[in-house]
Order: structure tokens, then sequence, then C-alpha cells
């Protein structure tokens, strides 16, 4: 099945309206909204995973559903970034960082139109998978960190959790140097997809 929308392409898609509920519940101060967020976000990495379940399950699966899949995780990735920036939870400094992650995935996004319309298809090396993940879990740990932060202050002191966060940033630089490197790997790979544009 090709260009048609189906449940697992409405479970991809429902990642974004999702997105702007983490970010509201991070940026509006009432009890439990942080905690709230962090559970969304694992709800979210669910849906990546039940999408292709779903896919695969009934003999879904579409181009359109696997290019949708991969725009709304950069979509999803890049907005969480983005908040935890904007929310002073990373460093003002990784601004840098971010816009080079950003230009990576345009870069990649461009070279995937590109090959499409070669008939080529340009698969996820081990490294690419690897950054996804690490992401995912840099960003959710930041998260958590923040939850624990306003929501359990109180009783937990900056200290005892701090470790949690210097983890998080940690593994979110570590995913955006695999970002870059594999976004580099592509485009000399498949650098001769380029030679008529």
């Amino acid at each position: 099945m090709h260009g048609r929308m189906n449940l697992a392409n409405c479970v991809t898609l429902s990642r974004v309206p999702l997105l702007f509920m983490i970010v509201l519940l991070m940026y509006f101060d009432f009890p439990g909204s942080a905690s709230l967020s962090i559970v969304l976000f694992i709800f979210c990495g669910v849906t990546d995973w039940l999408d292709g379940h779903l896919a695969r399950k009934y003999n879904i699966t579409s181009t359109l559903g696997t290019f949708m899949d991969a725009l709304m995780d950069k979509i999803f990735m890049l907005g969480v970034m983005v908040t935890l920036l904007a929310l002073n939870i990373i460093p003002p400094w990784t601004l840098f960082l971010i816009l080079l992650v950003i230009g990576r995935e345009f870069l990649i996004t461009t070279l995937r139109l590109v090959a499409a319309t070669q008939n080529v298809i340009i698969a996820a090396n081990f490294s690419g998978k690897l950054k996804t993940v690490l992401q995912i879990v840099a960003t959710g740990i930041m998260i958590l960190w923040f939850a624990l932060t306003r929501d359990f202050g109180r009783w937990l002191k900056p200290h005892y959790i701090s470790w949690i966060y210097y983890g998080g940033l940690l593994l979110f630089l570590y995913s955006v140097y695999l970002t870059i490197s594999s976004g580099v790997y592509y485009a000399i790979k498949h650098r001769d997809l380029f030679k008529d544009c």
C-alpha cells in the first residue's frame, strides 16, 4: 500500500500533537506537570515502536509511512532539544550543537528525497540508528531530571540527582557526535546523487 493514510501512519502523526503537549507541560508550572511530561515522552517512544509493529502486523507498510516515520522522529527530537535549550535545562552553548543537528537532518532528508527520485533507497547505518536511540535516551533523562527537580525538589536535594543531569548531558553530547559523523558518512557515500542537481 503506497501513499495512503492508515492506522500506523496515524500513530506516527500523533507524535506532533504529543510534542506540543510535552512542551506545554514543561512550560506551565502546575503540580505534577513536569512529571506528566516525562510520562508523555515515554509514551511517544512507545508510538515509535507501535507504528512499525502495526505496519508489519497488518501488512500496511508504505513508502509514505516510512518517510513520515523518519520525518516525525526528526521533528519530535528537534522540538524537544529546542525546548530543553529554551528552558535552560541544557547550557546555552549547546545552541551551536543543536544547529549542527538541524543542518544534518535537513541534509540527510534532502539526500533521501533526491535518492527517491532516482529509485535509490538510503538505509540507515548502525551509527545513524544508534544516534537516534541516544538522542531519545539523553533527552528523556534530561526531562526526568527536570521533573524530579521541579515536582520533587522539596524532598530531593539537587546534588542527589545531579548525576542524572550530567549523565544525560554526556549522552546528549555523544549523540550529537554520532549525528554529525553519520551525516558526513551518508553525504560522502551518496555524493554521486547530487552530480546532476
